[in-house]
């Protein structure tokens, strides 16, 4: 089925308020369940990990009782607890955590959403964001945007886009973590200073106080701050700071909203997230060895497949991070499940996410620069680069491969690149070796992602260079499957490191 057909077909669906099942070895959407846009098989998944993660915050908020005494703990103790507190989204439902959670490699944990839609509903469950959850685990390790002249390229920032620059507060990471919560597709809060109301009223007040001032909380909130931050954002053009504080009181909640993404990308970048406990470093460290299969995947991952070129494994001076930080087209189909597409009409309370509907065309980094209908903007843009826009259309960052594989159960599902279009490790790499080399599919084609490719979202900026046609045999692509399955984390203990 061609693009428009798919997304068209998806549409339709959603106005009707439609749940969609992909039926599996088919490429239909079948429409049940007419009063939601989740499957039952969906909400139940998503009831279970809400409730993982309530058990996890419980167990950390029991640390309260005793705190470590060093403050690089006690930022992380923040962090945790902040990224696993549904309060602070609008409608008290919707952690961080609940687009990355630790079984998968801290990204999407729903393997229903996975499946289909690839992207997670927010707070306000009808909203589903453009994109699929990158991780979190490593993000913290990227450069501040910056860009490389002698490379042509922006080189780091957080988001599929890099829209979380870090140049402001010196971390892409703390950048990041200030984009979801006012973002209408996920927490949804009206204003940054909800954030830091609702922070004032959890039980971390006196450890967050304690590690970054009693000055943090200390401010005037006006008498109807609750019902304000009832209310999902975004907030009118007439008031876009809806709570209203004095100058004072502003720059205050500003300051203290930094000091909530400092804490969350302090947690992030800790041996609890960050590990490198994978089977590859175990290998690096001569304390395991690599199966024959495994070892010749490398080998190809290094040569052949010529996937080194960006995700980097290290070299002098760097950690074995499986990214360079820079942003490629590979030339990904869209995502005809992507319930965005759907979003071009007025929800109940008059927003519209995607003016464009079915025609909408990810622009990724070009995208930021051109700050085209951003959802959130973190980051302010440098319009130094704004020539750089034209080269950088449709160019998405490369992710890194660390726990690529982590899941919770061998047949749980996960996606892959920015819309989620991939569900496998194996089409991915199928998918890199041979785009430029089979058909184009026609409609209804049953070898789609075997014997023939779609149409790419965009054509913009694509990679020829090092995608499309690389020659690997279907051995060989199983080879490199199995390599990128030793960077899951766990395989030693972080005391074994």
């Amino acid at each position: 089925m061609s693009r428009s057909r798919w997304i068209n077909a998806l549409v339709a669906g959603l106005m009707f308020g439609a749940a969609f099942v992909a039926v599996p070895g088919a490429d239909v959407v079948s429409a049940e369940e007419p009063s939601t846009t989740l499957t039952p098989a969906a909400l139940a998944e998503i009831a279970q990990v809400e409730a993982e993660i309530d058990r996890i915050e419980g167990q950390t908020l029991e640390r309260l009782a005793a705190p470590p005494d060093n403050q690089v703990q006690q930022v992380e103790l923040l962090g945790k607890l902040m990224l696993y507190d549904k309060h602070l989204s609008v409608n008290r439902n919707e952690a961080c955590a609940f687009c990355h959670m630790p079984e998968t490699g801290f990204t999407g944990p729903v393997s229903q959403l996975n499946r289909t839609t690839g992207s997670y509903p927010g707070s306000v469950r009808t909203r589903f964001s453009d994109r699929k959850p990158q991780t979190h685990a490593y993000a913290p390790l990227s450069p501040v945007l910056h860009y490389n002249p002698g490379q042509g390229d922006l080189v780091g920032g957080n988001f599929w886009d890099m829209r979380a620059t870090g140049r402001r507060l010196g971390n892409p990471a703390a950048e990041q973590a200030q984009g979801p919560p006012t973002n209408p597709v996920e927490m949804g809060l009206p204003d940054i200073a909800c954030a830091v109301y609702r922070a004032s009223q959890r039980p971390y007040r006196a450890l967050f106080e304690s590690v970054w001032g009693k000055q943090a909380f200390a401010i005037d909130w006006p008498k109807d701050v609750e019902q304000v931050c009832d209310q999902p954002g975004p907030p009118g053009a007439n008031d876009p700071m809806p709570v209203h504080l004095s100058e004072l009181d502003r720059g205050r909640a500003a300051a203290t909203f930094d000091q909530m993404a400092q804490s969350i990308a302090g947690y992030e970048v800790s041996a609890e997230v960050t590990t490198f406990t994978s089977k590859f470093d175990a290998v690096q460290a001569g304390k395991a060895q690599f199966t024959a299969q495994e070892q010749l995947g490398y080998e190809l991952f290094r040569g052949k497949g010529q996937c080194n070129a960006c995700h980097r494994d290290g070299g002098p001076g760097e950690d074995p991070l499986f990214t360079d930080f820079t942003a490629s087209n590979i030339g990904t189909p869209a995502n005809p499940r992507l319930p965005y597409y759907a979003e071009n009409r007025p929800d109940a309370r008059g927003y519209v996410a995607n003016p464009a509907g079915s025609s909408f065309v990810d622009g990724g980094v070009g995208r930021f620069l051109r700050r085209n209908h951003l959802l959130s903007q973190p980051s302010a843009v440098d319009t130094n680069w704004l020539p750089l826009a034209p080269g950088n259309e449709a160019r998405f960052q490369v992710p890194t491969l660390r726990n690529v594989d982590k899941r919770p159960y061998p047949d749980f599902v996960k996606a892959y690149t920015h819309n989620g279009y991939f569900k496998s490790l194996k089409s991915i790499v199928h998918f890199y070796n041979t785009r430029d080399v089979l058909p184009r599919c026609q409609a209804n084609d049953p070898g789609k992602g075997t014997t023939c490719w779609p149409a790419p979202e965009s054509t913009a900026n694509m990679n020829t260079k090092r995608v499309g046609r690389l020659g690997l045999s279907d051995a060989e692509e199983d080879a490199l499957v199995s390599f990128m399955q030793t960077l899951t984390d766990g395989f030693m203990s972080r005391d074994q490191r």
